[in-house]
C-alpha cells in the first residue's frame, strides 16, 4: 500500500504553504528520512521527509500549488517497487502512458516554466536544462527564446512534446493579449515572476503595519568617533579571543536594550485594549536574503556580552542566507533593528515589524563637518531613525529613547559599565 506524503504541521499561525520544488521525481528511489519536497511558508522554507522507503510513485501537487496542513502531496510505493526490473512503463503500470523520450532527460517542469514556454512559443523538448537533474528552468526557456530565429529552427522536432503536458489555458481577452516574443536577439521588454509566498507575506504585513498602527518616525544623528576608535583598538584581540569580528551591531544592540529598559513602552505590544509590557529583550535583527527580508531573533540580548551578541548575529545571518532558519529562529521578538547602511542608505523610514511597536533604523556612516565646542571638526556620523506606534508611545518618549541610544554610542564606556 502506498505511503502518503502529507503537508506537516507548519508552526504557530501558519496554516498553508506553497509547493516550492520537488527534490525527488516519479520513479526515483526514496530512503526513509530523505527530503522529498520543499514547501515555502510565510517565514521559512521547509523540507518534507519521506516516512517510508520505496519509490516516488506519484506527484499530486505540482510546484507552485497552494496546500494546507494534512493535504496529500504525493505517494511513495513500498520498497518492493523500488527493485522491480521495469525499465520501460507497461500497459498495466499505474501511470496512464509512458513518458516520451525527451522527458526522461529533462524531468518534470514547473507550472511556471510551462506557462513561460507557452507564452514564448518555445518547445521544451529543444531546451537544455541547467537546473538540478537537468531540469529546465525559467531562465533556460527565456535564454532559448532570445536566440536568433534561424538557430531555433536548426533542429526541427515536430513530434516532440513537453515532459509534462501543460493544462489547457483559456484564450486571453484582448486586454490580456501579450505581444509575440522578440526572437531577434534583443532583451525581453517585460518579464513576469511569480511572487514567492515569503514576498507575498512581506507585502501583506507591511501594508497591514501601516494601516493598523499610528506609525511615526523620529530622527537623530550619532557621532561614532568613540565607537570607531574602540573597535579599531580592540579589533584584532577581540577576533583572536572570540573568533568573530567586533562590529557595530553589538554596540547598537547593547544601547537599544538599555534604552528599552529606560522606556519600556517601546518593548511592548497592544493586545485588544491592553498594553503588554515585556520584561525580556529578544531583539530581531533584519537580514536581507535572495528571497526577501527575514528577521531572526537574538534571544535574551540583555544577558549577552559583546562577543555573545556578535556570535549570535553572525550565526543567524549565515543560516538566513543559506536557508537553514527554523520557525523558532523567527518566532517572537520584542523590538527590531535594521541596518540599511550596509547597502549605502543614508536615511530611511523603517516600517514596524508588527506586533512590535518600535524599530530602530541604522544607516551609512559618513564623515561630515560638525561643530564641537565652537570648532568645526570632521567626524564619522550616522543618521538613526526610530519608527514607533503612536497609539502607546508618545512623541516625547520616542525622542528621549533615541537620545538615550545616541548618548551611549557617543560614550561607549557607559555600555561597558552597564555590562
Amino acid at each position: 500500500m502506498p505511503t502518503e506524503i502529507t503537508v506537516p504541521q507548519l508552526g504557530e499561525s501558519i496554516v498553508e504553504a506553497t509547493v516550492g520544488r520537488w527534490l525527488k521525481h516519479p520513479g526515483d528511489a526514496v530512503a526513509q528520512g530523505d527530503a522529498v519536497v520543499e514547501l515555502e511558508t510565510d517565514k521559512v522554507n521547509l523540507e518534507v521527509q519521506a516516512q517510508a522507503a520505496g519509490t516516488l510513485q506519484e506527484v499530486q501537487k505540482a510546484e507552485g500549488a497552494t496546500v494546507q496542513i494534512g493535504e496529500v502531496l504525493g505517494l511513495i510505493a513500498d520498497g518492493s517497487v523500488a527493485t522491480a526490473p521495469a525499465p520501460e512503463p507497461k500497459a498495466a503500470a499505474p501511470a496512464p502512458s509512458p513518458s516520451p523520450a525527451p522527458a526522461e532527460a529533462l524531468g518534470p517542469t514547473s507550472p511556471e516554466v510551462r506557462r513561460v514556454a507557452q507564452e514564448l512559443a518555445v518547445d521544451l523538448g529543444q531546451v537544455t536544462g541547467t537546473g538540478p537533474r537537468g531540469r529546465v528552468t525559467r531562465e533556460d526557456v527565456e535564454r532559448f527564446a532570445r536566440q536568433p530565429a534561424a538557430q531555433l529552427a536548426a533542429e526541427p522536432r515536430p513530434a516532440s512534446k513537453p515532459a509534462v503536458a501543460a493544462p489547457p489555458q483559456p484564450a486571453p481577452s484582448p486586454s490580456e493579449a501579450k505581444p509575440a516574443p522578440d526572437l531577434s536577439g534583443q532583451p525581453l521588454r517585460e518579464e513576469r515572476q511569480r511572487m514567492s509566498r515569503r514576498r507575498l507575506t512581506i507585502a501583506r504585513r507591511l501594508v497591514e503595519a501601516q494601516h493598523q498602527a499610528a506609525m511615526l518616525t523620529t530622527f537623530n544623528e550619532v557621532d561614532l568617533s568613540a565607537v570607531t576608535a574602540l573597535r579599531h583598538e580592540r579589533r584584532d584581540a577581540f577576533k583572536e579571543r572570540h573568533g568573530v569580528s567586533l562590529g557595530m551591531m553589538s554596540f547598537f544592540t547593547k544601547a537599544t536594550v538599555s534604552a528599552l529598559k529606560a522606556y519600556p513602552h517601546l518593548n511592548a505590544e497592544i493586545q485588544g485594549e491592553e498594553i503588554v509590557l515585556k520584561r525580556y529583550y529578544d531583539i530581531g535583527i533584519a537580514v536581507s536574503t535572495d528571497e526577501g527580508l527575514v528577521v531572526p531573533v537574538v534571544r535574551g540580548a540583555d544577558q549577552l556580552n559583546f562577543a555573545g551578541i556578535e556570535q549570535a548575529i553572525a550565526e543567524l545571518a549565515r543560516r538566513a542566507r543559506s536557508g537553514e532558519l527554523t520557525l523558532e529562529d523567527l518566532r517572537g521578538g520584542t523590538f527590531t533593528i535594521t541596518n540599511g547602511g550596509v547597502f549605502g542608505s543614508l536615511l530611511s523610514t523603517p516600517i514596524l515589524n508588527a506586533p512590535q511597536v518600535g524599530i530602530l533604523g541604522m544607516h551609512g556612516i559618513q564623515e561630515r563637518p560638525i561643530v564641537v565646542n565652537g570648532e568645526v571638526v570632521v567626524r564619522p556620523m550616522m543618521y538613526v531613525a526610530l519608527s514607533y506606534d503612536h497609539r502607546i508611545v508618545d512623541g516625547s518618549v520616542s525622542v528621549r529613547f533615541l537620545r538615550h541610544v545616541k548618548e551611549l554610542l557617543e560614550d561607549p564606556t557607559q555600555l561597558l559599565l552597564e555590562g
